[in-house]
């Protein structure tokens, strides 16, 4: 029994490895479709009441294809020119740093042609002229993965209404009563759960960009946007999103040290209020992970896909507790994935 309880349980880490390998190859195709996924949770509502209302479902699906390439044609615009604004300011950051630098070696007795010779302008302009050039690139790659991304949300939206009368036909009374129920509530607190991280991410990159803006950062809307994003990555997104705009104030207001010193404290309390007090506050502990779940997912996410794995890896792994979580057989695995700070409260209270 113990050896085919070990060789189960092998067989199972062969078979997780194999489908995280066939989805690391197929990186172009599944990256949309994931993101299609999570879409399809903050928009199938939408299409789910507009069809309640007796709109068809293919006007509703419509209107909601409209939104989302509403939405996602202005973020185009909006990230192509906040790095075009950035390269174009580059020059005279480069002349900044060769102050900079000029003025903490000229007092250090270094060989001649050793290190005190070095010109930024010369070393970060062919990476910045090349960066330049790459945005052509990288919004070409928006645009294509973007259509993927439609197509998939598309049909999953257009099968959405009909679920829960699929699942009738499908099953006996009492088990499509039961799996509908089920899949009705995976289906809600997956929304819930991405509404809200979404609300938190954009306040806390609205509230980078207030704090920058009075601190007269440059880029400020540039670094709350990237706060925005980095947000969905825990603990080390912050840190991430903190240290550009740190180290642009260092450069921009050199050779003052108080304002990159204030800076870095308000970058601290805006992450640590909106990470540690407002998010746990709104979310509850039932979607609160485990560190060692949140670090596995960044690296097995980030190691399939990359950066945007690293975006991707906590709602996936919070919609996998979701489901986990309402599946009978599979609790064991949401609660050993929660942080556990509610039974520890529960047993302390015991």
């Amino acid at each position: 029994m113990k050896r085919s309880n070990l060789i189960i349980g092998l067989l199972s880490v062969l078979v997780l490895f194999s489908v995280a390998a066939a989805f690391k190859v197929a990186y172009n195709v599944v990256i949309p479709l994931m993101i299609a996924w999570l879409l399809s949770y903050i928009c199938g509502p939408i299409v789910n009441y507009l069809v309640h209302k007796k709109v068809p479902l293919g006007l509703a699906v419509f209107v909601v294809l409209v939104l989302v390439l509403f939405v996602c044609y202005f973020l185009g615009i909006f990230l192509s020119g906040r790095v075009r604004a950035v390269l174009a300011e580059s020059p005279k950051y480069v002349a900044q740093l060769n102050a900079i630098y000029h003025d903490a070696t000229v007092n250090l007795d270094l060989p001649e042609g050793f290190l005190a010779d070095v010109n930024w302008a010369q070393q970060l302009g062919p990476k910045i002229a090349a960066l330049s050039g790459s945005v052509a690139v990288f919004m070409g790659n928006f645009l294509g993965k973007l259509m993927l991304v439609l197509i998939f949300l598309v049909f999953m939206l257009l099968g959405k209404p009909y679920f829960k009368y699929k699942i009738a036909a499908a099953f006996p009374a009492d088990r499509a009563e039961t799996f509908t129920t089920m899949t009705s509530s995976i289906s809600t607190q997956i929304g819930q759960y991405l509404v809200v991280k979404v609300a938190i991410s954009g306040t806390t990159g609205v509230l980078v960009w207030i704090a920058l803006s009075l601190l007269k950062v440059e880029f400020a809307l540039t670094w709350g946007a990237l706060a925005f994003f980095l947000n969905f990555i825990p603990s080390i997104g912050s840190i991430l999103a903190s240290v550009p705009p740190i180290l642009l104030t260092i450069v921009q207001y050199y050779p003052s040290v108080w304002t990159p010193v204030v800076t870095a404290i308000v970058l601290l309390l805006i992450q640590m209020t909106m990470g540690n007090v407002i998010e746990p506050k709104i979310m509850g502990e039932s979607l609160n992970l485990s560190p060692v779940v949140i670090l596995l997912s960044l690296v097995f996410f980030g190691w399939m896909w990359g950066m945007v794995g690293a975006l991707l890896s906590v709602p996936i792994a919070a919609a996998i507790k979701i489901v986990c979580e309402n599946i009978d057989a599979l609790q064991p695995i949401s609660i050993l994935m929660g942080s556990g700070k509610r039974f520890a409260k529960e047993n302390q209270a015991s």
